[in-house]
């Protein structure tokens, strides 16, 4: 499916009305400055002259062989996957600031670490894992630098009027239960417990995790989810990419690290790599909290725990 597949109400919120500000429009934009504006400019400016400093590891992605599963946390839930050379990247999340865009200017919070690698040190991109269209998530400006007529995406149903379809090779919305075959990879999304409207109005919009099968390797990429029953139906995998962070006070929405441990469990999922923590201060938790829990939480399994810190890699085969 694709955004000619929405309904013409939900159509209208496409292209033509993203402008310089990510899909608001500037009716919207004006809206959203109205009842979040405020809130928005003081943390704008609490923020401006915090540095974002550089990620601890960089990633050796030049030296990964073609064969075997390769992973490295970029920062947030943008993952960079190598499976027997075909290369995913999850939510890319490069941006300085995560929120609306105006031009030059993001409104929104600000990054405390800077991504593991630029655009410029990354390989081709074969496909593009798209979880939900929430601005930490599904950035824009991110999305139109990895913009090639080479590169797949597979993104939540709705979602894909946020893009700029015809400069990618094809860009399929997913369903939960949908399936499709992108090269020697399968996708298949999965429910999770989330919601994913990107302003207050545009409540249709879908919201997945994903399942990844490619030949001998099984992995999940859990988007973002708060609790849920949901992964004890994935059946086994190699590696779960699991939110752990933004839980305090929002368990609604964003599960603990123990609910995520659990889940991972319940996938049957030989590891995890944690993800949605220490990249932005979206809640109250302390800032390494996430990991202290889910390392307690692992107990005498805290070795499947494979990343534990923003441009660390990982290698399994």
């Amino acid at each position: 499916m694709n955004h000619h597949d929405l309904p013409p109400e939900k159509r209208r919120l496409g292209r033509r009305t993203l402008l310089s500000t990510g899909g608001v429009g500037l009716a919207g934009a004006g809206a959203l400055l109205y009842h979040s504006g405020p809130r928005l400019w003081r943390q704008y400016q609490s923020e401006l002259k915090r540095p974002v400093h550089p990620s601890r590891y960089v990633p050796e992605v030049a030296k990964w062989g073609d064969t075997g599963l390769h992973a490295a946390w970029l920062g947030h839930s943008t993952v960079l996957l190598r499976v027997d050379g075909f290369h995913i990247l999850t939510d890319p999340m490069f941006s300085v600031r995560a929120g609306i865009h105006f031009g030059p200017l993001t409104l929104g919070v600000k990054r405390l670490t800077a991504p593991a690698l630029g655009f410029d040190a990354l390989p081709h991109i074969d496909l593009i894992l798209l979880s939900h269209a929430h601005m930490d998530h599904f950035d824009i400006p991110s999305l139109r630098s990895l913009e090639n007529a080479a590169t797949w995406v597979v993104t939540a149903r709705h979602t894909s009027d946020l893009l700029h379809v015809g400069q990618f090779a094809a860009v399929h919305e997913l369903g939960w239960g949908d399936r499709i075959r992108v090269g020697p990879v399968t996708v298949r999304g999965l429910e999770v417990n989330h919601w994913g409207a990107r302003f207050r109005t545009d409540t249709y919009r879908g919201y997945n995790g994903y399942l990844i099968e490619a030949g001998r390797y099984r992995l999940v990429f859990g988007g973002d989810t708060a609790d849920t029953d949901r992964f004890g139906l994935v059946g086994g995998a190699d590696l779960a990419i699991m939110p752990v962070g933004a839980y305090n006070p929002w368990t609604r929405f964003h599960c603990t690290p123990e609910q995520a441990w659990r889940m991972t469990n319940e996938a049957r999922a030989d590891r995890i790599l944690p993800v949605h923590h220490q990249t932005f201060l979206l809640s109250r938790e302390p800032l390494l909290e996430p990991m202290e829990r889910l390392e307690a939480a692992a107990g005498s399994d805290a070795g499947r725990i494979v990343l534990r810190d923003i441009g660390e890699e990982f290698k399994l085969g």
